[in-house]
């Protein structure tokens, strides 16, 4: 399928390991795409800084905040970072004391309800592998083996396409022609598409993923809202990227007209989402 983008949270755990490595192979890998996602150029920027005494800007990834500012507590580097937009009103902890923590504790910890401080942890050299490790630990887990055994053989590590987008994509075409596919939310980033089409509840998302609410909005509440906007014929002023990919699709599937205020939010996660909805009309 054309248009389905790098994954780019596994690249960002690419990255950080060849950071804290001393690796370049992340910048060299960077600096060949002709198109990148804002959170990937935001680890581009990283990377470019990671080096020198300038601060660092992550941009709205949290993702690539928590990591980053997870091993400069741990390795002591005292880094400088700077946020934007829906990020810095997102509460993130600043307590360095964390990085004594086990994985365990860090997916407890009761003000974030968030894998990515423990998957930090596994990054920096936790070696502990929970057999009920929520879905983005256990990709932390599968690109920490990848790493490692690439490396153990003189090779650089390979990125992959975003499977979530992929299934979500493959989803979308399948409604379109009309069919019932099954579909299965796995982790958060499925919730707004299976939300939107019916294949999770807003409580079961929330029992599910306690999390929601701490993204570039809260979830759970966002997508009932432009659920209600759309049907109404009012503009969708969310954003949140992963709620624009859902409620346009829907609207295609349901031959609904949806107005979209902030279009390029898409770029964090999907810069070639547009591209793929043209090939579907």
């Amino acid at each position: 399928m054309k248009f389905i983008p790098l994954d780019k949270s596994w690249i960002i755990r690419m990255g950080v390991l060849d950071l804290i490595h001393g690796y370049s192979d992340i910048v060299l890998f960077l600096n060949t795409q002709t198109t990148l996602s804002d959170d990937l150029l935001a680890l581009k920027r990283a990377c470019n800084a990671w080096n020198t005494d300038s601060s660092i800007e992550v941009g709205e990834s949290g993702t690539l905040y928590r990591f980053l500012q997870f091993a400069s507590w741990k390795l002591n580097l005292k880094k400088r970072f700077v946020t934007e937009g829906t990020l810095r009103e997102r509460r993130i902890g600043q307590d360095s004391s964390i990085v004594n923590l086990t994985q365990r504790e860090l997916l407890e910890l009761p003000d974030e309800p968030t894998s990515q401080w423990a998957s930090a942890a596994v990054l920096l050299g936790d070696e502990e592998r929970l057999i009920d490790a929520p879905y983005k630990l256990r990709v932390t887990y599968e690109a920490v083996d990848h790493w490692r055994s690439r490396r153990s053989e003189g090779k650089t590590w390979q990125p992959r396409e975003d499977p979530t987008i992929r299934v979500q994509a493959e989803t979308f075409v399948e409604l379109l022609r009309g069919e019932r596919p099954d579909f299965v939310p796995l982790q958060a980033e499925d919730y707004c598409f299976a939300r939107i089409f019916g294949y999770i509840s807003r409580e079961e998302g929330a029992r599910k993923w306690p999390n929601l609410s701490g993204h570039e909005s809260n979830r759970l509440e966002e997508m009932e809202k432009v659920l209600v906007d759309a049907l109404a014929g009012q503009e969708i002023a969310s954003r949140d990227h992963r709620v624009i990919h859902a409620i346009v699709m829907w609207g295609l599937v349901n031959k609904i007209v949806i107005k979209v205020r902030y279009p390029d939010v898409v770029r964090k996660s999907w810069p070639e989402f547009w591209q793929f909805i043209d090939t579907t009309n």
